[in-house]
């Protein structure tokens, strides 16, 4: 792992943290000391891949990049980006194929909401954070969610907001099949 140093016109690549150490002490602004050495060199040997940036003074910094780049052109191109590992598409699937499941039942359905309600003093609107727990007749997760909704709207105000069955706010638990 290369690191790439930048302050103000003046940068390089470095192959090892002696040379970044090094090339931080050819520049005057830049006062050298045992804690920053101690710090770039714990920088450079963890696992983090973001930039890191050191102050000089007030509004005045030094950064510091981890890189794969061999050369300053390479680095330049972008030919060495660090890819960032994605969640990929089968770790949500069994979320998703749960909920869309079908499977005929009883259901217990949470959902958690923002509810228009009307304070009375003011005679003003306000958004309120609301919990519904409802037990649902329904065919999978998704018809849960969605007969529990059809169902508020009958009985809250317009402006009210419902979350995505697929977020965190939705919940719900097969309790049985329906007898």
């Amino acid at each position: 792992m290369n690191l790439y140093l930048r302050y103000f016109d003046q940068e390089t690549l470095v192959t090892s943290v002696d040379e970044a150490i090094n090339f931080l002490s050819s520049i005057d602004e830049i006062e050298m000391n045992p804690v920053l050495e101690a710090d770039i060199r714990q920088y450079a040997g963890s696992e983090v891949l973001y930039p890191k940036r050191y102050k000089v003074r007030p509004r005045v910094y030094f950064i510091i990049i981890k890189t794969e780049a061999a050369t300053m052109e390479d680095f330049k191109e972008k030919k060495a980006l660090h890819t960032i590992p994605t969640v990929t598409p089968k770790a949500q699937a069994p979320a998703l194929v749960k909920l869309n499941e079908i499977r005929p039942g009883w259901y217990e359905g949470m959902i958690d909401f923002k509810r228009v309600l009307l304070v009375p003093g003011t005679g003003k609107f306000q958004y309120r954070d609301t919990q519904f727990i409802a037990y649902v007749k329904a065919e999978s997760g998704m018809d849960c969610y969605n007969r529990i909704v059809e169902h508020l709207r009958e009985r809250v105000d317009d402006r009210s907001q419902f979350p995505s069955a697929k977020g965190k706010n939705f919940k719900f638990r097969y309790l049985g099949a329906a007898k």
